[in-house]
């Protein structure tokens, strides 16, 4: 069966979703400590957050890239999560989702969250024909996330290098048993139509 190009594959629970985030240490191994993040923590900025595994990995080259060594699996609330996708916008203008451009950059400019859709990576972290969500939070959003929605923070990052070590000795199988076990995420109750551009 073929992928659809736009769905969110995720961990979650029945109140709970599974998110990646990657930090230099001073933020990611207190954030773990404390279970939530820490005040350097910046509230006021914009924080992506990626339910992908493979996405985070391919963003944070597998926890080598300088400043995002430290590989957090956040679990949050879904009330939140979907709070923040039922107010987000399209994080670039699409012809025929928005009016205009004019509508788009106004509903950006509102928008607590943002939706950007990047192809899905596999194991090799080379791009697939679907793509995989992120969602950027800033203002009420990402103070929310921070404060009110974070229900656990892991730190993924001796799994990350796991699983990048056994793709480099060619066991994909060893590999992907390794991943965690994403799924599609429900949004038939939400009206994202809006951000499926």
């Amino acid at each position: 069966m073929d992928e659809p190009q736009h769905r969110i594959r995720a961990l979650h629970t029945a109140t709970t979703i599974t998110v990646y985030q990657a930090y230099a240490p001073e933020i990611g191994l207190p954030a773990v400590e404390e279970g939530r993040f820490p005040a350097a923590w910046k509230r006021d900025r914009m924080t992506w957050i990626k339910p992908s595994f493979l996405w985070m990995m391919y963003r944070c080259g597998w926890a080598a890239k300088e400043g995002q060594t430290t590989v957090l699996a956040v679990e949050i609330s879904r009330d939140g999560f979907d709070w923040a996708l039922r107010n987000a916008c399209l994080s670039s203008y699409v012809r025929g989702v928005h009016p205009d451009r004019a509508d788009w950059q106004r509903q950006l400019k509102r928008a607590p969250a943002r939706v950007q859709w990047d192809p899905e990576r596999d194991l090799r972290l080379r791009p697939l024909p679907h793509r995989s969500l992120q969602l950027g939070l800033t203002g009420e959003a990402a103070r929310r996330y921070a404060d009110e929605w974070t229900v656990a923070i892991r730190d993924v990052t001796p799994l990350a290098h796991e699983i990048q070590a056994l793709v480099r000795d060619g066991d994909l199988d060893s590999a992907a048993g390794r991943l965690p076990r994403e799924h599609v995420y429900p949004v038939e109750d939400l009206s994202l139509a809006h951000l499926l551009g």
